[in-house]
């Protein structure tokens, strides 16, 4: 039977119109599938359900413009329900494909079953757009049409979502290109999904259009055309900006992880040799004692001490110091094997982790890669045209044999390390129960000083400071003692080292600080003005704080920085003696004194000595106790006093303890005197006891302190002094059989610092005197 239908006819302009529709909501499809996949969960989430009801209007609104393009020779309409019905269809297509396009991996069957989801939804949308026209009699379809108009929409959708697929991780300039490419793809295939569907309808003549009074077809069709073409631009805009937002943010938080990853090496690693510090040693130990105890199975510490380092910084440099570490560190890091750690916890310490059972369970094996590491610490060395040869003590400790904790294992390394030192070093020594004993003991001890630190044990004990004329008291030093819960009063001599070892005398010598600034602002506020000294570690020099801890202290109490002094000793001050050097000068600009202890008893440089900024040369005691049976002593004392007084320093003697040393230093024209001649280190209220007993007599002055020695009145005379007091030091050490070490110094000789190039090692004369008599020979 034939049927006539109506004649139907469509506008160019606007089926172009609906195709740039199409192709513009495929390019922003494409853009919303890579927004919801590379945002963030949260991010996500809300890009989907924007980004469906943007993609989902824009193929709805193409849909009607399409309509626009159509026209039939009767008034045409839609019923407002049911188009919206076709909207939530298209949305709800969009959120599928948006939905899959977000998943990070895919197979073919999710993307063809997805295909089938939104082929089935987008033809759901087109009928039920067509169905809102409400035509009476109904559209008569041709089957072959629409089968075909359904199979473009299924064959579009899976082509859509492979798109999605292969374009939401592309970048640069080319994804722009292969978007828009893509998007006239998926434009012309949701348009030939749309356009052989009308292809299907067919309307027969009569027919009449029962939703014609509800929404016109030119006025709903541009409004939806204009408002979702708004929408789309909006969202573009949005993604675009968003995108870069992403990117910028991608950038930043590249440059964050880069600059945790090198604060991370920082913090875990060595600035010098690059191995793992004592931080990630203490982590990587924690881990290994952990899966010991799991597996029931041993892991052994390697405890590596350079013998003899420190005299390469100090005849060399420590640049040259320096250099032999990261060398070293190198012949070590190609000893062990991969799975094992070498780390440096200290100037020239180093530790080997094992954490391997079968390297472990025989102890024999442990002591061949000891020998290992003997035998590569002890290769020639060429540095600066001159070979030098170290050696190496090594302390061995096995978990859980000899230790039950990470902390526990490290010491007994370390203790079996001293042991393996004093039995003459270059050898390595396991830890066995004499040193699980002492490391025992040396535990029990740090436990009882972070104890005594922490409930006020500790305790100021004050030895007084005279003039020559012994009466004149000009200050006092303070020195700390511990009143133990169990052994009673306990000198430094017994702590002291422990504290050092541990680290726990920068904690100590801070409450020292803080204390004698207590007591200083006690006395003023008795009436008496007593300035005090105080020893200052070489950790404590090291530390970068210093200044602000005795600054903060000296603020607490209102102390004048001059009355309060800073002790260090001699080889403290030389063992990194560029770097003391400044901590001396910011130490000036504070106001603080300082003087140099047991001056004579390691390497000094003259040079140095003259460019510190000291105030005063603290004799060593074993000089001191010489004087009376040794012409040797009394000479060396003269001389180092003349020259301590050419370079303005104030000279105090130490350690004196009779009659006839006080005389001979008095008469020497030392500034101060101390020693158990005068008084022994006495509590607070024994000293305050004596100077109202009229024991002592406070001496009264102002700044400067008076001063004994000859000082030369211009500079051209300290030159000339020092030249002589210099010559006459070293015709003194050279004739006592002292060994002079000559230095090169490059400088012009109208430079004062020319005259203190050479550097003295002071050895006790009566070492040199006890090994020549051991050799048979005479001095």
């Amino acid at each position: 039977m034939n049927h006539v239908y109506l004649v139907t006819t469509y506008d160019p302009r606007l089926v172009t119109l609906s195709l740039i529709v199409a192709m513009f909501s495929s390019f922003i499809a494409l853009d919303l599938a890579r927004r919801v996949h590379t945002a963030d969960a949260a991010t996500a989430r809300y890009w989907l359900v924007g980004g469906s009801i943007a993609m989902g209007t824009g193929i709805w609104s193409m849909h009607f413009v399409a309509m626009l393009a159509f026209s039939l020779p009767i008034q045409l309409g839609y019923e407002f329900f049911i188009t919206a019905l076709s909207w939530v269809a298209a949305v709800a297509v969009s959120w599928v494909a948006l939905s899959i396009a977000n998943r990070t991996e895919v197979n073919w069957k999710q993307v063809a079953v997805g295909g089938m989801a939104m082929g089935t939804g987008i033809s759901v949308m087109h009928y039920t757009g067509m169905f809102a026209m409400q035509m009476e009699p109904g559209i008569d379809w041709h089957r072959g049409w629409l089968a075909i108009s359904v199979a473009i929409a299924m064959i579009a959708s899976f082509a859509s979502l492979m798109i999605f697929f292969w374009m939401r991780d592309r970048q640069g300039g080319s994804r722009l290109v292969w978007q828009a490419c893509a998007a006239a793809v998926m434009g012309f295939a949701i348009a030939g999904m749309h356009y052989s569907g009308m292809q299907a309808a067919n309307f027969p003549v009569g027919s009449i259009c029962r939703a014609a009074s509800a929404l016109d077809n030119t006025w709903f069709a541009l409004l939806i055309g204009g408002a979702t073409m708004s929408l789309l631009i909006v969202t573009l805009v949005t993604s675009t900006l968003d995108a870069r937002l992403q990117s910028r943010t991608a950038t930043l938080m590249s440059s964050l992880k880069q600059a945790n990853t090198e604060l991370q090496r920082i913090a875990f690693l060595d600035g010098l040799t690059q191995l793992p510090n004592r931080l990630l040693l203490a982590d990587r130990l924690k881990q290994a004692v952990a899966r010991a105890r799991r597996n029931g199975h041993a892991i052994a510490l390697l405890f590596v001490d350079l013998d003899g380092f420190k005299t390469i910084n100090d005849s060399l440099g420590h640049h040259a110091g320096d250099e032999v570490l990261k060398l070293i560190a190198k012949r070590l890091t190609a000893t062990i094997r991969e799975s094992e750690t070498v780390a440096r916890i200290g100037g020239d310490e180093f530790v080997v982790l094992v954490d391997m059972m079968e390297m472990v369970k025989e102890r024999s094996v442990l002591a061949l890669l000891a020998q290992r590491i003997q035998a590569v610490v002890s290769l020639p060395i060429i540095l600066e045209h001159e070979e030098i040869q170290l050696s190496a003590s090594i302390g061995i400790a096995v978990f859980p044999d000899d230790a039950d904790d990470e902390q526990h294992l490290l010491t007994c390394a370390d203790t079996a390390m001293y042991s393996a030192k004093a039995d003459g070093k270059n050898t390595y020594r396991f830890h066995d129960a004499a040193t699980t004993a002492l490391a025992a003991g040396l535990i029990a001890d740090l436990r009882y000083l972070r104890h005594a630190l922490e409930h006020g044990e500790f305790e100021l004990f004050y030895q007084p400071k005279l003039a020559p004329n012994g009466s004149d008291m000009l200050g006092v030093e303070a020195l700390i003692r511990w009143h133990h819960p169990e052994r009673g009063l306990v000198v430094p001599d017994d702590f002291i080292p422990i504290a050092e070892r541990f680290g726990m005398i920068v904690a100590i010598g801070t409450w020292v600080i803080n204390d004698a600034c207590r007591q200083m602002r006690a006395w003023l506020d008795s009436g008496w003005k007593i300035p005090v000294a105080v020893n200052l570690s070489v950790l404590q020099l090291r530390q970068p704080d210093l200044l602000d801890q005795i600054g903060e202290s000296l603020a607490r109490y209102q102390i004048e920085a001059r009355q309060l002094t800073l002790e260090i000793t001699e080889s403290a001050a030389m063992n990194d003696a560029a770097q003391t050097l400044e901590v001396l000068k910011r130490l000036e600009t504070l106001g603080v004194k300082v003087a140099i202890d047991d001056f004579g008893t390691g390497y000094s440089s003259l040079s140095y000595l003259r460019r510190f900024s000291v105030d005063e040369l603290k004799i060593d005691s074993s000089f001191v106790q010489d004087i009376e049976h040794s012409e040797q002593a009394r000479s060396i004392v003269a001389a180092v006093v003349k020259l301590a007084h050419s370079l303005g320093l104030r000279v105090v003697a130490e350690g004196i303890e009779s009659a006839h040393q006080s005389d001979f230093l008095s008469r020497m024209k030392c500034d101060e005197l101390q020693g158990y001649f005068f008084s022994h280190p006495i509590p607070v209220d024994e000293l305050a006891y004596r100077l109202k007993a009229g024991k002592f007599k406070l001496a009264i002055f102002t700044e400067p302190y008076p001063f004994i020695g000859e000082k030369p009145a211009s500079d051209e005379m300290v030159e000339s002094v020092l030249s002589q007091q210099i010559d006459d030091l070293e015709l003194t050490l050279t004739r006592y059989g002292y060994r002079l070490k000559e230095q090169e110094f490059d400088a012009k000789p109208a430079e004062i610092k020319a005259l203190f190039s050479d550097t003295l090692e002071l050895t006790r004369a009566k070492e040199l005197r006890d090994q020549m008599s051991r050799a048979g020979l005479k001095l």
